[in-house]
């Protein structure tokens, strides 16, 4: 299956660890914008074709992997894929993320989210075990 992981920049050794997990169970990722890093002061014409290469890539995706914490993109996405039906898998390490309060988000609790609290490095075979079940809907 094809994949997308949304996360903050600053998380790039989050990405690639989540990335290659999910690579040796089969799966493909359908862009990682790691490859080229920040574009924020290349041009403007580079950010609008950055743009629309991940939420293509969000598009192209059979599911999503948001790592919290993250930015604006990274919340951007997150409602891009909730918007295309997508099944999201929205990781933190700290619980109290999803608990009530203001340092949750409405949209971490949409019924297309599967919200993981584990290791980093759980992420993979956790997300593999999921999709082997069908999404459940709410």
């Amino acid at each position: 299956m094809k994949y997308y992981i949304a996360t903050s920049l600053s998380r790039i050794t989050a990405h690639h660890m989540v990335r290659d997990a999910l690579k040796i169970r089969g799966h493909e990722i359908s862009y990682d914008w790691t490859l080229h890093g920040s574009v924020k002061s290349v041009s403007k014409e580079r950010l609008r074709e950055v743009a629309a290469l991940e939420l293509d890539a969000v598009s192209e995706a059979d599911f999503v992997v948001v790592l919290l914490p993250g930015g604006n993109g990274t919340h951007l996405e997150l409602g891009f894929a909730i918007a295309r039906g997508k099944r999201v898998f929205l990781h933190s390490e700290d619980s109290l993320v999803f608990e009530l309060g203001p340092q949750t988000n409405a949209f971490y609790h949409h019924s297309n989210i599967t919200r993981l609290i584990c290791p980093l490095a759980d992420i993979g075979t956790t997300v593999n075990s999921l999709l082997q079940q069908p999404a459940m809907l709410l």
